[in-house]
């Protein structure tokens, strides 16, 4: 029977550039940014609440059927978009 071939395992070694720390440049996030990413995520809820609750009392609102479910989650999804940036 021969020998099966030994192959050679290459030694791990860690990159040490990316061992370095890295100074954030930016600092924390003003009070006006948290208030408006909150103002968007919160503007979004009430906006469906809104439709679900009085949709037939505002006729503007019913009118647009099914966009107001763009419309609520979009505003919350560009308040959870802005989480991303949040420091």
């Amino acid at each position: 029977m021969p020998k099966s071939k030994v192959r050679k395992k290459t030694d791990y070694t860690i990159n040490p550039a990316s061992r370095i720390p890295v100074k954030v440049k930016a600092g924390p996030s003003p009070v006006w940014y948290v208030a408006i990413m909150l103002g968007f995520m919160l503007a979004g809820l009430v906006w469906l609440l809104v439709y679900y609750l009085a949709a037939e009392q505002i006729s503007w609102m019913n009118d647009l059927n099914a966009w107001n479910f763009l419309i609520g989650f979009g505003l919350m999804v560009v308040g959870l978009i802005m989480t991303m940036r949040w420091r």
